[in-house]
């Protein structure tokens, strides 16, 4: 078991293209989506939530102190909420926590927050869902400006601040559409750091946006996050990364939510739902475009759905041994198998490549690439991109993490078209090349 004290906190790489412990040490994101822990679980669900997570390879939990779904109006699994009510500002005065009783709402937060830390876990924490903000299509009510902002994030960030084991996350799915709005972000971003907490801070989009669209330049941005979203297959996530590459100056970004196993297609059941191979392709193509990590979701685990439905197939406990949740441990265990901070998209590799479903992306370090055909169609390798002559190639299976050897291929001649050991759709496979001399 860990503790917050004996995790470090993370860090930019020197290259601006990476996250790192405080040291250095690489690190490789590896998020999973609990956006209701805090407000739905009790005390023994939530660590069987955070160590399932642990034994499954994650690394990060992103979770929401001020809830979505009847967050300021509907109590824990305590009987806790977590504001006092008060006369102006839709009922909740000047944001001041409910923090009496025995028991309180941010009791409950605080041990979650320490119990993911005896398991290794940091919490990507967002301070509020974005419908306190901008309202949109539900939720609400919108309680933050520039001086609720403030004094909830100079709150949150003293309570917090001390916690290595903490990644500010703000926004909550809505981006920013008034000046209202922008003061809103800026004054919790202000509060927070004037609190003492200066542990990385970046902000969740709405689908279909990065964070670099409406924020990149400001000074507490430390990391971009872009939101695919739930709306199609074969999304091409990986156009999100490119962009934000092209920006100046140099910030990390990840995929902070692509498509949700067992997510309806479209937010539509009868359009079918997302499925394992949905998400290998969708985490796999962004890692590889140069995403820093990814965040996996599953449907009914991010609302911690007790009743299951067609548009909620499952429990949120039955999802948690979902298959792709099973799975994406091996893409975490891939990129740390070769020098992780020289890992860039290297499109040069490809002499050949498919159209939607079946774009193929390559990325390399210094003396290693890697390249992901989603459906097992043949790879034609570009010579003479990484040094040497002769290259060691093998197919890694993402389904099981085992790596199979093809042999040596020469690195100064085309050779012919690698074909993986099955074809077909979800039959997805890594080809791993390494330089021998």
């Amino acid at each position: 078991m860990h503790t917050s004290e004996a995790l470090q906190p993370l860090a930019i790489s020197s290259n601006c293209r990476h996250l790192t412990l405080a040291d250095g040490t690489p690190f490789f994101w590896l998020g999973d989506t609990a956006w209701e822990l805090f407000h739905r679980l009790n005390r023994e669900e939530a660590c069987h939530y955070l160590d399932t997570r642990a034994r499954q390879g994650f690394n990060v939990i992103q979770a929401v102190a001020l809830a979505e779904i009847d967050g300021l109006s509907e109590a824990n699994a305590h009987g806790r909420l977590p504001l006092l009510r008060k006369e102006g500002n839709h009922g909740y005065g000047d944001i001041e926590p409910d923090l009496g009783g025995p028991y309180s709402y941010w009791d409950h937060v605080d041990y979650i927050i320490r119990q993911a830390a005896r398991r290794g876990l940091y919490i990507a924490l967002l301070p509020t869902w974005g419908d306190k903000i901008n309202r949109l299509w539900h939720g609400g009510p919108e309680i933050f400006d520039g001086r609720t902002g403030q004094r909830y994030g100079q709150f949150i960030g003293a309570r917090y601040a001390g916690h290595r084991n903490i990644i500010w996350v703000l926004g909550g799915d809505r981006n920013l559409l008034t000046r209202r709005h922008h003061e809103a972000i800026a004054s919790m971003a202000a509060g927070i750091r004037q609190a003492g907490a200066r542990q990385l801070m970046s902000y969740h989009p709405k689908g279909g946006m990065s964070s670099s669209e409406q924020l990149h330049a400001e000074t507490w941005l430390d990391f971009n996050m872009f939101q695919s979203g739930h709306s199609r297959r074969n999304d091409p996530n990986y156009e999100y990364v490119r962009e934000d590459w092209k920006l100046s100056p140099a910030k990390p970004t990840l995929e902070a939510e692509p498509r949700y196993e067992d997510h309806p297609v479209d937010f539509k059941a009868e359009n079918g739902y997302f499925d394992a191979a949905d998400v290998r392709q969708a985490l796999y193509w962004a890692v590889f475009a140069g995403s820093a990590g990814v965040t996996y979701g599953h449907h009914s685990v991010w609302r911690m759905v007790r009743e299951a439905s067609d548009y909620f197939p499952l429990t949120w406990e039955q999802a948690l041994e979902r298959p792709a949740a099973n799975q994406v441990r091996w893409l975490r265990r891939l990129c740390e198998s070769r020098p992780l901070l020289e890992r860039r998209e290297a499109p040069e590799l490809l002499l050949s490549n498919g159209s939607g479903a079946n774009v193929q992306i390559a990325a390399r370090g210094e003396r290693y690439a890697f390249i992901y055909t989603p459906n097992g169609l043949g790879i034609e390798v570009a010579p003479g991109i990484l040094p040497g002559e002769r290259l060691a190639a093998a197919w890694f299976n993402p389904r099981s993490g085992e790596s199979t050897a093809i042999g040596t291929i020469s690195n100064r001649s085309t050779t012919p078209k690698l074909w993986p050991p099955s074809t077909g759709r979800g039959e997805d496979w890594v080809l791993q090349l390494d330089s021998l001399d």
